[in-house]
């Protein structure tokens, strides 16, 4: 008599089975994640002299951390994971994200002009430009500085004031801290609120960051790294026009990390904050391999090195390049590596996520050491798991 199946016990096999084998797949990726990071990462460190590093990779959810170096030479402190980074134009990202969430809340449109919400600006050709435009890059040619004469905020709206276009707005890029920075003030203005408070006060709670700072408080500062410059002296960012706006953010891998999570659908956060974070992936300008969202860069994935490398180049930060309007904007994409770089003449930050495999690299520097070597750390990061 054939005895019947017990199905249960095989149930019980497959689930041990996948268990093991998801268990095994685990393993071997975090062995592959610390290879790549004590050879690749040790040699960035070396070979551009960085006392520190902070690195997060995070796979479906879970987050592995490597702290390297020091946070400063002077203390021998160490890099942890909460050790407070300059992260330069990182701050741009959470500068649009600010604005989708004032979009998102009713209280401004990306759509609609400067002038709509700076009635000072009306009949000048800056008060035309929409702000969509402030946040790709594409608003007619700003410098990549305010310039050195604006001081103050007086003298920032006499220069808007007097601005002409270098081109029609839309059909270049030029990179610029001025537009985000306008962005910024604006979006805080329909906040009612300063930009330092509108972040700190209402973003950065609601996105769930809990050490990410504009203004870093006294019971925080013995985690703030020291900087170093390119001659090695200890360097920190200072005041300036519209640098909150544009590249003021200090904060930690771990909550960048995090920034990285919710931005590939992963962690709790609010349906605004859910919609404000998909509405700075909508694609608006295709330049050379990349997409231009709003501040977020993206490329289609699998994407190869060479790509990441010409759209982080020293070409695209620091001259014009042709803009291709996507009509209709691309709506947001998971097939994508989308990224961003960041600097201060002391710190150097790089995040990249692909929302489809749900993977994101975080990579944290107390030094300003070249975008390509970042890229290629984090290309090399998320290849060992691919």
């Amino acid at each position: 008599m054939r005895k019947p199946f017990d199905f249960f016990a095989i149930a019980l096999l497959i689930t041990g089975l996948s268990t093991g084998a998801n268990v095994a797949r685990a393993e071997d990726s975090t062995a592959k994640i610390d290879a790549v990071v004590h050879k690749n990462a040790a040699q960035v460190m070396q070979q551009y002299n960085v006392p520190g590093l902070a690195i997060a990779v995070s796979v479906n959810g879970k987050t592995h951390f490597y702290n390297l170096g020091l946070a400063s030479k002077a203390t021998q402190a160490p890099v942890t994971s909460d050790t407070l980074f300059e992260v330069g134009s990182i701050s741009k990202v959470f500068t649009a994200t600010l604005a989708t969430y004032a979009q998102a809340n009713g209280q401004l449109s990306l759509n609609e002009p400067v002038s709509t919400y700076l009635p000072e600006f009306q009949n000048t050709p800056f008060g035309n430009v929409p702000l969509m435009h402030l946040a790709t890059h594409t608003g007619g040619g700003f410098p990549l500085q305010v310039p050195d004469a604006v001081q103050n905020d007086a003298q920032l709206m006499g220069y808007l004031k007097s601005w002409k276009p270098e081109y029609v707005a839309g059909s270049k890029r030029s990179y610029a801290n001025p537009s985000i920075g306008m962005l910024g003030l604006i979006t805080a203005k329909r906040m009612n609120m300063p930009y330092a408070q509108a972040l700190q006060g209402q973003l950065f709670p609601a996105l769930g960051l809990k050490h990410s700072y504009l203004n870093i408080p006294a019971s925080e500062m013995p985690l703030y790294a020291q900087g170093y410059n390119k001659q090695d002296e200890p360097v920190r960012l200072g005041a300036g026009v519209l640098a909150d706006e544009a590249y003021g953010v200090k904060t930690t891998a771990r909550d960048l990390i995090h920034f990285a999570q919710l931005n590939m659908g992963l962690g709790s956060t609010s349906e605004t904050v859910r919609r404000a974070l998909a509405d700075t992936h909508v694609g608006y300008y295709q330049v050379g391999p990349m997409t231009q969202d709003l501040v977020w860069e993206q490329y289609p994935y699998p994407v190869e090195l060479k790509a990441l490398l010409d759209g982080n180049s020293n070409t695209m930060a620091y001259e014009t390049n042709a803009a291709v309007a996507l009509t209709p904007a691309q709506a947001p994409q998971q097939q994508v590596w989308i990224n961003k770089t960041g600097s201060t003449n002391g710190f150097g930050g790089y995040i990249a996520f692909i929302p489809a495999k749900k993977q994101a690299v975080v990579i944290l520097a107390n030094k300003n050491y070249p975008n390509a070597a970042r890229v290629e750390l984090a290309y090399a990061l998320l290849a060992a798991l691919n």
